[in-house]
């Protein structure tokens, strides 16, 4: 009886160290890998906490510098999950279930015929209001018919939407298969990923 006892509170605090070391090294990283979340119908769920991904870039196509009428008017505030950041830069191939996030934001109403302002820190173009948000996911089996990319929009204003379709090839893919430089992705203006 008392060998018994004895095992079981062995038993019990090798447990109890052994999940204290794996929580503890579960939580050194600091990082939760992201991982593309559908819904039952395949709809995208909205990332979360993308704010805390790897920028990579903000390209700005503005209405002023394309005759009132841009594609997209706003900056390009793109965002890449981070542990496909690592791996790509490890590998220079962008592993499946990459994510880029493309957080939309408007420009500060224009002072200057040419939709530019003037502020202390010079004439320019100024981040304003966010306007919704665009997600691209690799996924080479699911997205097979756009390039193995996945395009999502989650709206061109706020709020976001919570869940998006992925977009036909029409509307988003022909244009990364036609012009992007290197996988479907605009490489080009992102000199973190132009390697």
């Amino acid at each position: 009886m008392q060998y018994s006892v004895t095992i079981a509170v062995i038993v019990a605090a090798v447990s109890a160290i052994t999940t204290g070391v794996i929580a503890q090294t579960a939580n050194t990283d600091g990082r939760v890998q992201y991982k593309p979340e559908y819904t039952a119908s395949g709809e995208l769920i909205l990332p979360k906490n993308f704010e805390k991904w790897v920028f990579v870039g903000s390209p700005l196509t503005p209405n002023a510098l394309n005759d009132g009428a841009a594609n997209f008017p706003e900056y390009h505030n793109v965002y890449m999950d981070p542990d496909s950041y690592e791996t790509y830069q490890k590998t220079n191939i962008f592993p499946e279930g990459t994510t880029f996030f493309k957080e939309l934001q408007l420009t500060l109403p224009a002072e200057n015929p040419d939709g530019s302002r003037t502020e202390p820190s010079g004439r320019g173009y100024f981040p304003g209001a966010l306007n919704g948000a665009d997600v691209t996911v690799k996924d080479s089996k699911r997205f097979a018919e756009t390039g193995g990319w996945g395009y999502f929009n989650f709206n061109h204003h706020e709020p976001k939407a919570p869940t998006a379709k992925a977009r036909p090839i029409g509307e988003c893919a022909y244009c990364h298969m036609a012009s992007a430089k290197k996988d479907d992705v605009w490489t080009q203006f992102y000199p973190r990923l132009d390697h």
